[in-house]
């Protein structure tokens, strides 16, 4: 089981605490770097003209987070 470290898990929780519908660039690259380092891949931004793999993203550190720290 994949949990997150203290800090990633605080920072994931702010960011889940905050509604919205769009992403700002630092949202984006913390969801980027979160996702390469608890998945082992590189490093890497999706293409924003298709919101799918970002959301996808989302979705599997959202489970990460549940697993709790």
């Amino acid at each position: 089981m994949v949990i997150f470290n203290k800090e990633d898990f605080e920072i994931w929780s702010n960011f889940r605490n905050v509604k919205k519908n769009t992403l700002n660039p630092i949202e984006f690259d913390l969801i980027c770097r979160l996702h390469s380092e608890y998945y082992n891949h590189k490093f890497t931004k999706p293409c924003t003209c298709s919101p799918r793999t970002i959301k996808n993203w989302i979705k599997e550190l959202n489970i990460i987070w549940e697993n709790g720290n």
